[in-house]
C-alpha cells in the first residue's frame, strides 16, 4: 500500500486513437508533442514525503503509452493500492489528459482522493474542484508541507481541512478556498529536482519504466537544476514572470536556492551521468556575491559535466571570464525571441541592443563556451509577419559577426499552442495586442482536441492571424534552414529532410482546413486515413532531430559509483527509519 502515487497525463489522454496535427509546438523540447516529461515538482514531493516514512511512487503514464502502444492504462492504475492518488497540471496543455485521468482514477478508484497541484491547477483551482473526480486542490509554487499535513489529516480520517494552507477542496458539496500563505521564502527544504528520490524508488519499487523522465532518457540522460521561484522580470507573454508569480501563487519576490545546495546537487547528478546540467533560470538573478559564491564552490569539486547556463541579459567578458576560469566547459541558452529591438523593450525580454546580444555571443565564444543556443519566436506582441522573418536575416547578421563559428546553434517556434494564463498579455489582451479564443479551463481542454496546431492556438494578435501565425512559423523555419546549409550548420541530407517535412506541413494545413468542413461522421474517417502520414511530421518537424542535443562522449558515469549510489541510499533509508522508530523524525510534527 502506498501513501501516494504521483501520475503523469499526456495532453491528450489517449492520444493514440486521435488524429493530431501538433507540428512544431514541441520541437524545441526535449519530450514529444505528448509532453510526456513531467514537472520536477513531483520528484521534489517524492523525496520530501519519503523523509518522514511515506510511500510515495512516481508513475509517467504519458511516457509508458509512448513506450508500449499496447500499454493498458486502466489495467496499470487498477491494480495499484493506494491512500491517495496526485495529478500535475503544471503546464496547461495536459488541462485535457490530467481531467481525464481523474475520471478513469474515480472510476477504478471511488473512495481514493484525487490531488492536483501545480501552476496551471493554481489558476483554475476553482474550476478544477467542480469535477466530482478531482477532491482538492494544492495552490502555489512549493506544496510539500501542505500536501503531508493534508495527507496527515486524511490519515487522521479528518472531514474538515480549514487548517491546511493552500488548499481548494469541498465540504458537503460547497467549495472552500483556504488562504494561499505558504510561500517559502528558502527552498533549501527541497531537493529540485529529486535524483535521489527517483534512483532510490527504482530499487524500492522495483520499477525502472514508471519514473522515467521522458521518451529516450536512458538514452540521452538530460538533468536539470531549479535554481529560483519567481522572477525579477515582467516578460509580457510568461506566466512565470514577476506580476504572474504574485497574481497566481502569492510570491512577491525572487527566491533563490543557495549556492551550497547546488553544488551538491551537481556533485550527486555527475555521480551518475556525464550529460550536461541545465540551470533553470539566469543565477544573476540572485546577484554578484551569489553567482561568486556558486561558481567559488564549482571551483573546489572536480566537476566533470558540462553546465548550461540560462541568460536572461546580456553578458560581458568578466562574467564569461570568470565562467572559463570556474568551470571546464559549459554552454549558454538565450531566448531572444525577436531580432526587433524595439520588441524585445517593449516585452521584456533581453531588451537591450543587437549590437550587445552580438558582444555577448563574441564575449562567451572568446571565453571558451561549447555551444550557444539562440532561440527565436513567432507570435509575441507586436511582431508583424515580415518582421518574423527578419529574425533569420539577424540569424546571419550574428553568424558572420561571430565569425561564423559552428558552436552557434539557432532555433524558431511558435508561442504555442497557449497563451500563458497568469501573463500580463494573457490578463490585459487588449492592452498588449491580443485577442484570446480560450478563456477558461474547458476551452484549452476542448482547443488540444483539435486536429491541427493552428486550431489549438488559443490567440492571435492584431499583428497577425492565426493563419499568419502559422505561415510565418514554416516559412521562417524554411528560410532558417536553407541559412543552416547555406553556412554548413547542417549536413545537407538533414536539410533536405527538413524541407521535405515542413512542405508537407503546410499541405497538412490545407488538407485539414478541407476535412474540417466535412460533416462529423465523414470527418473523423478522413483524419483516420491521413493518421500515419502526418505522424510522420509530428516531430522535428522545423529542426533537426539533434540540433538540440550536447556532445557526450560518455553518458553515465562508471559502474563502481552507481553501485555505490545504490548502497548509500539504501542505508540512508535505514537510517530514516530507525529515526522513525526512535521519534526523532515525526510527520505529524511539521509545521509551516
Amino acid at each position: 500500500m502506498y501513501d501516494l502515487v504521483l501520475l503523469h497525463a499526456p495532453t491528450v489522454y489517449d492520444f493514440r486513437n486521435e488524429m493530431i496535427f501538433t507540428g512544431p509546438i514541441s520541437d524545441v523540447v526535449p519530450s514529444s508533442p505528448v509532453f510526456e516529461m513531467y514537472p520536477i515538482g513531483l520528484t521534489s514531493i517524492g523525496d520530501y514525503l519519503e523523509r518522514f516514512g511515506l510511500k510515495v511512487k512516481i508513475i509517467n503514464i504519458a511516457n509508458r503509452m509512448l513506450l508500449n502502444p499496447n500499454f493498458d492504462v486502466e489495467k496499470k492504475l487498477k491494480k495499484i493500492r493506494t491512500k491517495a492518488f496526485g495529478i500535475d497540471l503544471h503546464w496547461l496543455p495536459h488541462a485535457h489528459g490530467s481531467v481525464e485521468l481523474a475520471k478513469v482514477l474515480k472510476k477504478l478508484h471511488p473512495d481514493t482522493p484525487v490531488i492536483f497541484g501545480g501552476l496551471s491547477s493554481t489558476y483554475f483551482h476553482k474550476e478544477l474542484i467542480e469535477y466530482s473526480s478531482i477532491d482538492f486542490v494544492l495552490r502555489g509554487d512549493t506544496t510539500e508541507k501542505p500536501l503531508l499535513m493534508l495527507l496527515n489529516r486524511m490519515e487522521q480520517r479528518r472531514s474538515e481541512f480549514f487548517d491546511v494552507p493552500n488548499l481548494t477542496w469541498k465540504k458537503d458539496g460547497e467549495t472552500q478556498v483556504n488562504p494561499l500563505s505558504h510561500v517559502p521564502d528558502s527552498l533549501d527544504d527541497y531537493e529540485l529536482p529529486g535524483y535521489r528520490y527517483v534512483i532510490r524508488s527504482v530499487f524500492k519499487y522495483h520499477n525502472l519504466l514508471d519514473p522515467l523522465p521522458y521518451k529516450g532518457w536512458l538514452q540521452y540522460p538530460n538533468t536539470a537544476i531549479l535554481t529560483s521561484k519567481g522572477c525579477t522580470y515582467n516578460c509580457l507573454i510568461c506566466g512565470g514572470g514577476r506580476e504572474a508569480y504574485e497574481l497566481n501563487c502569492n510570491r512577491k519576490k525572487l527566491v533563490m536556492r543557495s549556492p551550497k545546495k547546488m553544488i551538491e546537487d551537481i556533485t550527486f547528478i555527475q555521480r551518475f551521468t556525464r550529460a550536461p546540467i541545465f540551470l533553470l533560470n539566469d543565477i544573476r538573478q540572485g546577484g554578484a556575491a551569489y553567482v561568486e559564491e556558486f561558481l567559488s564552490g564549482l571551483e573546489k569539486i572536480e566537476l566533470k559535466n558540462e553546465i548550461v547556463f540560462e541568460l536572461f541579459q546580456s553578458a560581458d567578458d568578466s562574467f564569461f571570464r570568470r565562467l572559463q576560469k570556474a568551470i571546464p566547459k559549459y554552454s549558454i541558452e538565450l531566448t531572444l525571441e525577436t531580432s526587433d529591438e524595439q520588441l524585445r523593450k517593449y516585452n521584456g525580454k533581453l531588451p537591450c541592443s543587437n549590437q550587445k546580444i552580438i558582444d555577448t555571443l563574441r564575449s562567451a565564444l572568446n571565453h571558451g563556451c561549447a555551444k550557444i543556443d539562440l532561440f527565436f519566436m513567432v507570435g509575441i506582441p507586436g511582431q508583424t509577419y515580415e518582421s518574423a522573418l527578419d529574425n533569420i536575416d539577424f540569424c546571419e547578421e550574428v553568424h558572420k559577426s561571430c565569425g561564423e563559428s559552428s558552436k552557434i546553434a539557432y532555433f524558431v517556434a511558435p508561442l504555442s499552442p497557449f497563451l500563458d494564463p497568469g501573463s500580463p498579455a494573457f490578463e490585459n489582451p487588449e492592452k498588449f495586442g491580443y485577442k484570446k479564443f480560450c478563456h477558461n479551463l474547458e476551452d484549452f481542454r476542448q482547443a488540444m482536441l483539435q486536429p491541427s496546431w493552428k486550431y489549438m492556438l488559443s490567440y492571435e494578435t492584431d499583428q497577425m492571424t492565426r493563419d499568419e501565425i502559422v505561415k510565418a512559423t514554416y516559412y521562417s523555419a524554411q528560410k532558417l534552414n536553407q541559412f543552416k546549409l547555406k553556412y554548413g550548420l547542417i549536413e545537407q541530407q538533414e536539410s533536405e529532410d527538413i524541407e521535405i517535412k515542413i512542405s508537407k506541413s503546410l499541405e497538412f494545413i490545407e488538407r485539414l482546413e478541407e476535412i474540417m468542413l466535412l460533416p462529423r461522421e465523414e470527418q473523423r474517417q478522413a483524419l483516420l486515413e491521413i493518421k500515419s502520414d502526418v505522424l510522420e511530421v509530428n516531430r522535428h518537424s522545423i529542426c533537426g532531430k539533434n540540433e538540440l542535443k550536447w556532445e557526450v562522449k560518455k553518458l553515465y558515469a562508471n559502474i563502481p559509483s552507481l553501485a555505490m549510489i545504490g548502497l548509500e541510499l539504501l542505508v540512508e533509508e535505514m537510517s530514516r527509519g530507525v529515526k522513525r522508530k526512535l521519534g526523532i523524525v515525526d510527520r505529524h510534527k511539521v509545521t509551516l
